[in-house]
């Protein structure tokens, strides 16, 4: 069976849509989500690493370099090697929208600057030795964007520009997040036409997750691009898939495995987000192999090394359930013996 590419799952679940504020649940730590994967195992496979956050409560951006050590010491003392790195890019972390005023962007700069000087401490120790470095438009919500959609393309792509200089000069790659609820990344037209406004593939480039690509196709925060209704016959949803991933497919050089009910979701102020499911939620509607196969063509010649799920907004009963991440890794398995390669 084939080895490659590697198999991660994401930090971030323990956090996002979690914290104080009501109808919240508390943030899992580093650690214990750490001990939640190294315990899944199916036929003696096991995943190969972890994709990280960094910001709080799991990574203080401002860390020391030793502390940074230790953080690596501890990932790999679990059997991970550390993979993408998701930047603090919004507002209420260090970063701002990067199609705001002039100090926002110099904000959402300042966040691409510490995620790469992390970068270069996990790089340096050996912990990570491949991933990109992902980002967004830190711009919640697209009414702002629709009052003026041309300009504000314009403006994400400048800031976007700019920040592709920075990781370059790092020896970083970027990766934008598609997502419906990120102003310029909330549709795949937006998400095509942002990136040849970029116009710099070998340093930004695409994040496909199946969930959130999923919603792009049935619309949602924009109707005027959407391809299928919600009770779309299997023939519709095939050919819509390939439209989307036709034209998203040789920018993405970073991919998310997920499992999607057709739904949106959200929790605090993360809101109206391509819901995440269970790998073996009944009303799951994507056959995951399948719908990866098309993302991963090519994938090793866009330098693609690992592949990682993500469950953003799972309740923490459900992450706290071994079966839970046991059939996660089942899908991740099916999806390398499927496309994957040595």
């Amino acid at each position: 069976m084939p080895s490659k590419p590697a198999l991660h799952n994401a930090m971030w679940p323990g956090l996002v849509g979690k914290g104080d504020e009501e109808g919240q649940e508390p943030p899992i730590s580093l650690e214990r989500m750490l001990e939640l994967t190294a315990a899944a195992e199916v036929d003696g496979q096991k995943f190969d690493g972890i994709d990280y956050f960094l910001f709080l409560p799991h990574t203080d951006p401002e860390a020391s370099d030793d502390e940074l050590k230790g953080i690596a010491d501890l990932i790999q003392g679990k059997g991970f090697d550390i993979g993408s790195l998701v930047a603090p890019v919004w507002p209420g972390t260090v970063g701002d929208s990067a199609m705001g005023s002039d100090e926002q962007q110099a904000k959402f700069l300042d966040a691409v600057k510490m995620a790469c000087r992390i970068a270069k401490v996990f790089n340096e120790h050996g912990a990570r030795k491949y991933g990109v470095i992902r980002i967004d438009s830190a711009e919640f919500g697209v009414a702002k964007f629709l009052e003026d959609p041309a300009t504000n393309l314009k403006r994400i792509a400048a800031t976007f520009k700019e920040a592709a200089r920075i990781a370059a000069d790092h020896g970083e790659r970027l990766a934008a997040e598609g997502e419906v609820c990120w102003a310029g990344l909330h549709s795949w037209k937006a998400a095509v036409a942002l990136m040849e406004e970029v116009g710099m593939p070998e340093s930004l480039g695409f994040q496909a997750d199946l969930a959130h690509t999923y919603t792009f196709m049935l619309g949602y925060n924009a109707p005027e691009d959407g391809l299928l209704q919600k009770d779309h016959s299997e023939e519709e949803f095939w050919a819509a898939y390939e439209k989307v991933t036709t034209a998203l497919r040789p920018w993405t050089i970073d991919f998310h495995v997920a499992q999607n009910d057709g739904e949106v979701h959200g929790a605090g102020s993360h809101d109206k987000t391509g819901k995440h499911c269970p790998a073996d939620d009944p009303n799951g509607k994507l056959d995951i192999a399948r719908c990866a196969g098309y993302w991963l063509e090519g994938a090793r010649d866009r330098g693609i090394q690992h592949i990682c799920w993500d469950g953003c907004m799972f309740p923490n009963e459900t992450l706290e359930k071994p079966e839970t991440w046991n059939a996660i890794l089942k899908s991740m398995i099916d999806v390398r013996d499927a496309h994957g390669w040595d």
